[in-house]
């Protein structure tokens, strides 16, 4: 991908394990990427991001586990990362906005893993990349 650009999944999945995880990556080169999705944390769902800048992050919160999935949406224009998620693919509140380095080039896409079993079932729908689309902060459409 290059330029700046929002991409959006649908994410459903059988999450059981302590990091049973899925969701969006972006990533420059293996310094410079994040992820964010849904991860069993504490014996719970939990949404959440690694930011990696030369060193990562990772930040967690509270998920209402839905049978119906979740939608994750990602947005990087102008040395900007702006991460949603949403329940219904309609209403979208802000979960991470942070500085991400402007590139040539994004990989982009979605990401799951389960190292510490197999057998993790994920299924990734409606998997878009677009140019970014540029709403204001609190416009949650």
């Amino acid at each position: 991908m290059t330029g700046d650009f929002t991409a959006q999944v649908h994410v459903q999945g059988d999450f059981k394990t302590l990091y049973d995880q899925a969701g969006l990556m972006v990533r420059i080169n293996e310094r410079n990427w994040v992820k964010t999705g849904v991860e069993v944390s504490d014996g719970a769902l939990m949404l959440g991001s690694v930011l990696t800048c030369g060193q990562s992050d990772w930040a967690t919160g509270a998920f209402d586990d839905s049978s119906s999935g979740l939608w994750l949406r990602v947005t990087v224009a102008k040395g900007v990362l702006r991460i949603q998620h949403s329940s219904d693919g309609l209403r979208w509140p802000l979960l991470r906005l942070a500085p991400f380095p402007v590139s040539e080039s994004y990989a982009v896409g979605p990401m799951c893993c389960s190292p510490e079993r197999g057998g993790l079932e994920v299924v990734f729908s409606h998997f878009e990349v677009m140019p970014a689309l540029g709403k204001d902060l609190h416009d949650l459409t």
